[in-house]
């Protein structure tokens, strides 16, 4: 048996409407009661967190992050990857099927829950939707999903062909998972390294048009329209452009079920930030304009975008130390992720805290079906951030957890302190003292 005691925070779910101060009793990694301060009976000998003037969150829910393994552990492993997800204050991350080999298979996906990985926090692998990610044949999504699979995506490619992607959608709602599409013609950005505009012309580098984004997601809705199934459900992925994010909010006003998330990065940061060359910010989707973050920021205000996820893409030094056009895309993300948006979206965007969390826990949780995730209510699984929201504090990259050190974030002054994560009852992460 497991027990652990957080006592005298301010617990803040806003998926159960609570913003209180309470003591939970977390016992065999699920919530076993709350009640007000000083409230719990019969709680001796346990282990107590002492929250006083700190905030208790439900866990965060990463819905998209690149663990590396198998394949790639010179950039991150699960171990690591996790561990950088636990100092971040997230206790459940949603893999992506990038790995090498591909994860297109069940014994690949349970290779990668099996404890011998020594993740920190709960991984939810998301499987290949076609094999080796080519764009061509299914996968079994039935025995993906029964092997431990939380959803379908070829991210880091598209699925360009519409009779693969009609096909995947309709195979995808019959099993019960959603499709998360990398949403961007190839065909328009081959050769591209970063947003077209003035700052690629300045640069000399070939851009890749906003278009290459909005017309696969335009394609996408129109398939999940014409094939009638309300089961279906469509994910954007790292949305980074108002085209795309405008035809998601006619989809929705439509009655269809598409969703979609944005990066930290992609709502913070413009084109004009990857300056002389700077491969610490390029990515895929590239950093967009400013009148495209400024529109994220509006979706991300009015509801229309559903959750923050990192896109967590670690890369060796020597790997992004090259010319730019060689560099791979992606930067780290899961450290970060919750001390820039309480800086930009809640202290100085005034988006109200308990939006903040909820887009990073409730809402991608519900998004992907991860049942007991996301809230802190009696019976739900023992995940929680518990933060100061007013501490200051500068990220600096040389005491990163990851195996990696790319990010445009070193030195950035973040919002929130986090003291202490909790998975399922344990402490996974502590901040030192």
């Amino acid at each position: 048996m497991t027990a652990l005691v957080i006592r005298g925070g301010q617990l803040l779910d806003p998926a159960a409407g609570v913003d209180a101060p309470k003591d939970i009793f977390i016992k065999d990694g699920r919530v076993a009661e709350i009640a007000a301060p000083g409230k719990l009976k019969g709680i001796t000998g346990i282990d107590v967190l002492d929250a006083t003037g700190l905030v208790v969150a439900p866990g965060l829910v990463d819905m998209h992050v690149h663990l590396r393994e198998p394949g790639q552990t010179h950039k991150e492993t699960i171990a690591t990857g996790t561990a950088c997800a636990a100092a971040g204050g997230f206790t459940a991350v949603a893999a992506m099927a990038n790995t090498l080999p591909v994860n297109d298979s069940v014994e690949t996906t349970r290779w990668m829950l099996s404890p011998e990985r020594g993740a920190k926090v709960r991984v939810y692998p998301i499987a290949a939707a076609t094999r080796g990610m080519k764009g061509d044949a299914l996968n079994d999504y039935a025995a993906l999903k029964s092997a431990g699979a939380i959803a379908l995506s070829d991210d880091g490619l598209p699925i360009l062909k519409e009779s693969v992607m009609r096909e995947a959608l309709a195979a995808a709602a019959r099993v019960g998972l959603c499709v998360i599409q990398h949403a961007e013609d190839t065909r328009m950005t081959q050769g591209g390294t970063m947003n077209a505009g003035p700052a690629s012309f300045r640069l000399g580098l070939r851009g890749m048009p906003a278009e290459a984004e909005t017309s696969l997601v335009e394609r996408d809705i129109r398939l999940v329209n014409d094939l009638r199934d309300a089961r279906v459900h469509l994910h954007v992925a790292h949305i980074s452009t108002a085209g795309a994010l405008a035809a998601v909010r006619q989809a929705r006003r439509n009655g269809l079920r598409v969703t979609c998330e944005v990066a930290p990065h992609h709502f913070l940061l413009t084109d004009e930030h990857v300056g002389f060359y700077n491969t610490n910010a390029k990515m895929c989707p590239p950093l967009r304009s400013a009148a495209d973050r400024d529109a994220l920021l509006e979706g991300i205000l009015d509801g229309v975008i559903d959750a923050i996820a990192t896109d967590h893409a670690p890369h060796a030094v020597h790997e992004k130390e090259v010319e730019f056009d060689k560099a791979p895309n992606g930067i780290l993300g899961l450290e970060t992720a919750l001390g820039l948006s309480l800086r930009w979206l809640h202290k100085e965007g005034k988006l109200p805290l308990g939006r903040v969390i909820s887009m990073m826990s409730a809402q991608p949780a519900a998004l992907l079906g991860m049942k007991g995730r996301g809230t802190l209510t009696v019976g739900s699984f023992g995940d929680a951030v518990i933060f100061d929201p007013k501490a200051e504090w500068t990220y600096k990259v040389s005491e990163t957890l990851s195996k990696s050190k790319n990010t445009p974030f070193d030195g950035w002054t973040m919002q929130g302190r986090i003291r202490w994560t909790v998975s399922e009852g344990r402490v996974v992460y502590t901040h030192p003292a």
